[in-house]
């Protein structure tokens, strides 16, 4: 049985270029890339290169690109920085962030006392701007704003030249969370709407285990893992030099195909959305779902009955990979936080998200299955 893949906005399947690029790596130029001799400086050489190109796909300097090991850890690295290092005491943020973010807010705020203020959410999923700009105003202490770019669930974008905008007003920090939108979006720091940004390069067709950081040169911050002074003396360990190079391959190429294949994307997730509104009544569409939304993830909630309740289970079993949300909680059994965040759990929650390599035939053969279950 051959297997249909829609769960792009947990993890993207790596292009054959990129490991083409990655295998020197995992071969002939194993070098430590702290060595002085020869071997040791090819990887050196390799990675000073990816960062320069990453640096300039996203329009930042070099200096303020760092590899970790995923967006995990970025995420946090920038709120224990922002926090110990910047004097940030009050966070703000939203109850539909990745619980990268939320789970690190929780833990800096019990071990250091902070006040945290969770920014309401419209109807459609979208953070209350006004509402954001009210609290960062309103604050007494210093405050670090930490909203992510694109919802990794429902899809919805956030508009982070306004935030930046409103950080700026009052000398707030702005940390986003733009996982799911680098690689899929230009993104261009040299605005300096923020001032911490992550990244992870299995969202974009790249490999698993590396993720970057940036921190605008606006500010300074310590390191986080001490021990070595890889990373310009800021992430200590030797450096995962294939995975860095796979990273500066997958976004260079994202880059190069943005267009061709967002339009193509973008078809894929139109068409299902009609092709469900027409087969399978009482869906629900969740998030900003036709607007300011990403083009690779469409979040629906089957009606509950005895049909749908393992519907999950049920696709699996037929060969077709989808989530009921983030992949990071996909263990709990409290469901999508970020569904019940939107509204009263009435239905059940399925999360297609779709990358270039699905094809519509892929997508009929889906919605025939699902026919055929509920």
């Amino acid at each position: 049985m051959n297997r249909i893949y829609l769960d792009n906005a947990a993890t993207t399947p790596l292009d054959a270029r990129v490991m083409e690029a990655m295998l020197p790596y995992l071969t002939t130029h194993f070098g430590n890339p702290s060595s002085i001799y020869s071997f040791g400086r090819e990887t050196r050489l390799a990675v000073e290169n990816a960062r320069k190109t990453v640096a300039g796909i996203v329009k930042a300097s070099p200096g303020e690109i760092f590899f970790t090991s995923g967006g995990t850890e970025s995420d946090n690295m920038a709120l224990v920085a922002a926090v110990e290092d910047l004097g940030c005491r009050h966070i703000i943020t939203s109850a539909v962030e990745h619980h990268a973010v939320l789970h690190t807010v929780e833990h800096l705020q019990k071990k250091y006392s902070l006040t945290v203020s969770y920014v309401p959410i419209t109807i459609n999923g979208h953070i209350d701007l006004d509402q954001l700009a009210l609290l960062v105003a309103g604050s007494s202490e210093r405050v670090l704003v930490s909203l992510m770019h694109a919802n990794n669930e429902i899809g919805n974008l956030l508009d982070i030249e306004r935030v930046g905008a409103i950080c700026q007003e009052h000398n707030a920090i702005f940390h986003s969370d733009t996982v799911q939108t680098l690689g899929h979006y230009r993104l261009d720091l040299s605005k300096k709407w923020i001032h911490f940004a992550t990244g992870a390069s299995h969202k974009f067709h790249g490999p698993k285990g590396v993720g970057l950081l940036y921190v605008s040169d606006s500010i300074a911050i310590r390191p986080m893992l001490h021990g070595g002074g890889q990373e310009r003396n800021m992430r200590a360990g030797t450096e995962n030099i294939y995975g860095i190079v796979g990273f500066a391959k997958a976004l260079e190429l994202a880059d190069q195909q943005l267009e061709q294949d967002t339009a193509h994307i973008l078809s894929l997730k139109l068409y299902m959305a009609e092709a469900l509104q027409k087969r399978v009544p009482g869906v629900i569409f969740n998030g900003d779902w036709d607007g300011q939304s990403l083009y690779t993830v469409l979040n629906v909630s089957f009606p509950r009955n005895e049909k749908t309740e393992m519907l999950l289970m049920a696709l699996d079993m037929q060969g077709i990979c989808v989530s009921g949300g983030s992949a990071c909680s996909s263990g709990a059994d409290l469901g999508s936080h970020v569904i019940r965040a939107l509204r009263p759990a009435t239905g059940v929650p399925i999360r297609f998200s779709f990358s270039k390599y699905n094809t519509r035939e892929q997508l009929d053969h889906v919605l025939r299955t699902l026919e055929t279950l509920i």
